[in-house]
């Protein structure tokens, strides 16, 4: 059973996660999220060297129950895709933060990060849903 809030994570209110590592940050949607959508289908990802701005749709999840748009956290520059998620898109459901990150964006902004959400703090999002 995968870990439901990684403490070494950032959140957002619209379940996605930042793994930040230096100007690098690693990102992907929540377990509550892949949980919400049900059995995934198909994942859609930006190009390498795609600009990003925080809020910008950089991505699609389907599943069997919708589709939902991809929410880039942070600002920056995509500098890696998992292509492994369009030929096994399921890895979602079954390691969302481990096999199922989803880019890697070089931030233009690393102060961004700070309005990330705490592991306390999106837990508590979540339970009130």
């Amino acid at each position: 059973m995968a870990e439901k809030f990684p403490k070494q994570l950032k959140y957002t209110k619209d379940h996605e996660w930042a793994q930040i590592d230096g100007k690098t940050a690693t990102i992907g949607i929540t377990h509550h999220a892949q949980d919400a959508l049900g059995e995934v289908v198909f994942v859609e990802l930006p190009a390498v060297g795609k600009q990003l701005k925080k809020g910008d749709t950089f991505g699609v999840v389907e599943s069997i129950k919708a589709v939902s748009d991809l929410y880039s956290p942070l600002t920056g520059k995509v500098v890696e895709i998992n292509s492994a998620l369009v030929n096994e898109p399921g890895n979602v459901n079954s390691d969302p933060y481990g096999k199922s990150w989803m880019i890697k964006l070089e931030m233009s902004d690393a102060a961004e990060a700070a309005h990330l959400i705490s592991v306390d703090d999106y837990q508590k999002l979540v339970d009130s849903l």
